[in-house]
């Protein structure tokens, strides 16, 4: 089946020059890994390796998947119409084109940006422009050599999967069919639109309006940012510019540069993301330094905190950032009637506990921000609860709901007024974290990343999670396990009794809870071949947390031998 597969590649008549010379030059472990399987959708879209092949981001898999998505769009709507964005990857302008012309033959309008855009602007655009779905061409914080693919629906949220289910349906349908890119009309080609500042302009006006102090003054206060080339600074110069902060780019990593030339990886999730950024704050004395991710929908910061500079974990940032918007609000008297707060099964239980002393409730969803996008839309349909907060662990904010997915430029002008409100109270955001922790118990959160690629990789996860299922451990590093949560089961098992888990999706996560009030959870990654294992740590204090965090560390590694 592979050999035919890639013979079919090699020997279709309208290859690509590029990719045909990569299939030529194939080894056999290279062409075994590019055509084993096909590209899929994850907890992100569909994401991937660029290169030749069934297993690859090309305009081929592009093609099928927009096929896929045009065949789902006009069954469920008469005249669907699509927005459409990309970043700055390599071969993202083309998957955006390509995207836009195969929507065109089949008589689908699309919208199309007319240079990179966040992915949080897509969002706003479906809304905005009532568009029936979306496509993000993004591979987000991977390395260079990937590139990706995000569907959304009609309320600009990522696709949930039962809607996804759909579209993989009519891709499945299309079989192994190779699709050259469609020769249009002129009629075909009058339905593809471009879209800028039209879309640019109130999209800026609504992340300015999310300010809760938006007199407060910001001299003295200085901000270092970077997009690590990357689509935010489309967005963020402007509303730094129109709110008056003193802010210093790093412009070695504000060009649209596809090989990240300029950083040493673009995940904002990585010390080494914010060395340059560091070197900036260092020579102007800033008080922070913000990194958003290459599709703008992540943020991370570091904190000048008396000359050292500390990267604020995700669900760090999140805990302070809930305890400065439920705070303010709650000082103004905005606070709604039923408040809910929205985060994942895998994100710390602070934040929470910041949440429930404001009398917001915490309703927590499985990994994907499409989850959390789901739940704002149908509290908005049934006016049952009201929505004051979203995000995940993995750096991941969303302030207003004009936008359903995560957004960085929303998230960037929040901690940026939270930095300078604390300034003025002579503290820092570290400083808040360390109050949060003397207020509710100290919480170390981490994870760890088993990466194991290609088809042998997949296998052994899949064996470690059925083993973790079969034999679930008794203890952690001596410290009991009271209750664990099976997510591919929808099961909860409890002192010998057995309950099921509602309100969730099937999804292949095991989660552990020890008797000190720590948790530890394991899944798949849903974009990248790795296996994850999250931390929350709880303890008396940091150095107690930091001997179970070796402790645990040690245990788990050896129970995913």
């Amino acid at each position: 089946m592979i050999q035919e597969k890639y013979e079919q590649w090699l020997n279709h008549p309208a290859m690509d020059a590029d990719l045909k010379e990569e299939l030529a030059n194939m080894t056999p472990e290279q062409k075994h890994d590019a055509f084993y399987t096909d590209a899929e959708f994850g907890t992100a879209g569909m994401r991937g390796l660029l290169g030749a092949g069934t297993n690859r981001l090309n305009v081929y898999t592009i093609r099928k998947a927009t096929t896929g998505f045009a065949k789902y769009l006009n069954k469920i709507a008469e005249h669907p119409t699509v927005a459409i964005s990309y970043d700055n990857r390599f071969k993202s302008t083309d998957f955006s084109v390509e995207s836009a012309k195969v929507l065109a033959a089949y008589g689908i309008e699309s919208y199309v940006f007319e240079s990179l855009r966040s992915t949080p602007e897509l969002s706003y655009a479906v809304r905005y422009l009532n568009c029936t779905g979306g496509i993000m061409v993004t591979a987000s914080h991977n390395p260079k050599e990937y590139n990706g693919y995000k569907v959304y629906d009609s309320t600009g949220c990522q696709m949930i999967p039962e809607m996804v289910q759909g579209v993989i349906d009519e891709i499945k349908a299309l079989g192994d069919e190779l699709i050259d890119s469609p020769v249009l009309t002129k009629e075909q080609e009058a339905l593809i639109h471009r879209i800028g500042a039209d879309v640019d302009e109130p999209y800026i006006r609504e992340v300015m309006g999310i300010a809760l102090n938006p007199d407060l003054d910001k001299r003295d206060f200085k901000v270092v940012y970077t997009p690590q080339h990357g689509t935010s600074i489309m967005s963020l110069r402007p509303l730094f510019e129109r709110m008056g902060y003193d802010v210093t780019y790093v412009e070695e990593q504000c060009t649209f540069d596809p090989a990240f030339g300029a950083t040493k990886i673009p995940n904002p999730e990585d010390p080494r993301a914010y060395e340059l950024a560091i070197e900036y704050g260092e020579k102007v004395g800033a008080d922070i330094a913000i990194s958003t991710d290459p599709d703008g929908d992540r943020l991370g910061v570091v904190v000048n905190q008396n000359g050292k500079w500390i990267l604020m974990t995700g669900n760090q940032t999140g805990a302070v950032l809930l305890e400065y918007v439920y705070s303010q609000m709650k000082e103004k008297g905005l606070m709604p009637a039923h408040p809910v707060m929205f985060n994942t099964v895998v994100t710390s239980d602070l934040g929470e506990a910041v949440a429930r002393n404001y009398g917001v409730e915490t309703e927590k969803t499985l990994t994907g921000f499409k989850y959390i996008g789901s739940k704002i839309h149908r509290y908005e349909q049934t006016g049952e609860k009201d929505f004051v907060f979203g995000y995940e662990e993995s750096y991941g904010y969303l302030v207003k709901p004009f936008v359903r997915d995560k957004d960085a430029n929303q998230s960037t002008v929040l901690i940026c007024e939270a930095a300078n409100f604390y300034k003025k109270q002579g503290k820092t955001l570290v400083d808040v974290l360390d109050e949060l922790y003397d207020k509710y118990g100290t919480y170390d959160e981490s994870q760890q990343s088993i990466s194991l690629p290609g088809e042998e990789g997949k296998l052994k996860i899949q064996a470690m999670l059925k083993n973790l299922r079969e034999n679930v451990p008794a203890d952690v590093a001596g410290c009991k396990v009271v209750r664990w949560e099976d997510f591919k089961t929808a099961k909860r098992y409890e002192n010998g009794k057995e309950e099921d888990i509602v309100g969730f999706d099937r999804s292949d996560v095991l989660k552990y809870f020890l008797a000190d009030g720590s948790w530890i959870a394991v899944r798949p990654s849903g974009t990248e071949p790795k296996c994850k294992i999250y931390y929350c740590i709880k303890g008396a204090n940091k150095a107690d947390v930091a001997e179970k965090r070796k402790n645990y560390y040690a245990a788990m590694a050896e129970l995913t031998k």
